[in-house]
């Protein structure tokens, strides 16, 4: 472990915090309309009712920080700058156009390893954190990507890299490392261009950060699967022959809004002779009675977190064929036959080497992981079949208070459909807990 200029890795470190000055602002004003966010009247109605219990935020956000905090001090930095929208949201908990900033990268945050929290906004938007109490200030973001900027984009990067090396040296107490998780060519060239100031990527700061839960956490991402089932619900209802996969899947979206949620990240929804091979998008298509029609919600929901679920059901009354009922199967028992291994202490590579081995006639067309992380979306890590071993797995050890999903697709080459299924967990001190409540098994295959 590397040392990090006085501050100790330890539990329950605790490191100088300043006041915030936007909170402070906010409350000499009453709070503003800051009572109207968070899900709403009808995901808190639903959620009492299936005795779930909302997440404290505040002590959410402050055991991200602390944890975000601990990995800045492992690896001997005295700050990171964050612009990815994902981490901006795990580090801040401030959300302004996640998905726009996505593509344009408007906003960003210095975060001190032992100092404040500084969030640079978009134009007019400072009065959108007032109240996050962890925010120490909110500036206005130097934005030097081409739209922005133009033929200015060197001298718009000079700038801000000025401005963040000042920072470094104001609250580094010497240290000159700095974490960055994403920028484009002009500004690290810039940050490397300032006297003395050493930049290192900032991705794997944040993803190992990320990668245990807090209990707050958890209530919220069993609340965003609420939602997500919710929505399921209104699908399951809707799902008849002569529905189009686009109004099908639009109910997915329309639910996770009424009920607080924020986007959804992909359009996996086929129907029939789509579902395989997987990954076709959502399409025009009419769906048939007997049609297998399966998707995955990558949902963004209430609190910013993930519920990524995966179903197949069958369109109309009649039953299913012999072959449908048999990648059904094979699918299931994927899913289950994993769901065993998973425990603490259990390294990457012995999972992948332990895990359901599919028959080989289904192999080429395989899911691209057996599990994978996630949180406020996918993330660390991705567990890989044995196929990609040598191109692409890497090691680790799953721990308590990870959460991941388990994932299955059985198709064959050139078949006529295929299912796909996939399970969200909590890997516990034991084992591991199922967090999606929504039944795996459509009724039909019995």
């Amino acid at each position: 472990m590397l040392a990090c200029h006085g501050l100790a890795e330890r539990s329950g470190m605790t490191v100088p915090r300043y006041r915030s000055k936007i909170a402070e602002a906010a409350a000499k004003r009453g709070g503003g309309s800051f009572g109207d966010l968070g899900p709403g009247r009808l995901a808190l109605a639903e959620w009492r009712t299936r005795g779930l219990e909302v997440p404290d935020l505040r002590a959410l956000r402050t055991a991200r920080l602390g944890r975000l905090r601990r990995q800045l001090a492992r690896h001997d930095c005295a700050g990171i700058v964050i612009a990815d929208p994902i981490n901006l949201r795990y580090a801040t908990d401030a959300a302004n156009m996640q998905v726009w900033c996505l593509h344009n990268p408007a906003r960003y945050a210095f975060v001190a390893t032992e100092g404040p929290v500084i969030l640079f906004d978009f134009h007019g938007c400072a009065h959108l954190s007032a109240h996050l109490e962890l925010i120490d200030e909110v500036r206005p973001a130097r934005a030097w990507y081409y739209f922005n900027s133009g033929a200015r984009v060197a001298e718009h990067a000079r700038r801000w890299a000025a401005e963040i090396a000042e920072l470094v040296r104001e609250h580094g107490g010497g240290n000159r490392r700095l974490a960055v998780d994403k920028a484009d060519r002009a500004g690290i060239a810039a940050l490397e261009a300032e006297e003395r100031l050493r930049v290192q990527d900032g991705q794997e700061v944040m993803e190992q950060a990320r990668v245990v839960k807090s209990a707050d956490e958890i209530k919220a991402m069993r609340c965003a699967l609420a939602t997500c089932e919710a929505a399921i619900g209104v699908m399951r209802a809707e799902l008849r022959p002569g529905i189009s996969e686009q109004e099908l899947w639009a109910h997915l979206h329309a639910e996770n809004v009424r009920h607080g949620g924020e986007w959804i990240e992909t359009r996996l929804l086929s129907s029939g002779p789509r579902t395989n091979p997987w990954f076709q998008e959502c399409s025009s298509r009419v769906i048939r009675a007997g049609d297998l029609v399966g998707f995955d919600t990558d949902l963004i929901g209430p609190y910013g977190y993930c519920a990524d679920i995966s179903r197949t059901w069958l369109c109309g009354e009649q039953p299913p064929t012999a072959r449908q009922r048999e990648l059904f199967r094979l699918a299931r028992a994927q899913i289950a036959y994993n769901l065993e291994l998973v425990r603490p202490g259990l390294g990457f590579r012995e999972f992948s080497e332990k895990a359901f081995r599919l028959p080989e006639r289904y192999r080429a067309n395989r899911y691209s992981v057996i599990a994978h992380g996630v949180g406020l979306c996918d993330e660390y890590p991705a567990i890989y079949y044995p196929e990609e071993a040598e191109a692409a797995a890497y090691d680790g050890v799953l721990e308590a208070g990870m959460t991941i999903c388990l994932e299955s697709y059985i198709g064959e080459p050139g078949g006529p459909d295929g299912v796909k299924l996939e399970q969200q967990i909590l890997i516990t001190e034991t084992g591991a807990e199922v967090l999606s409540t929504w039944p795996l098994e459509d009724p039909a295959f019995g």
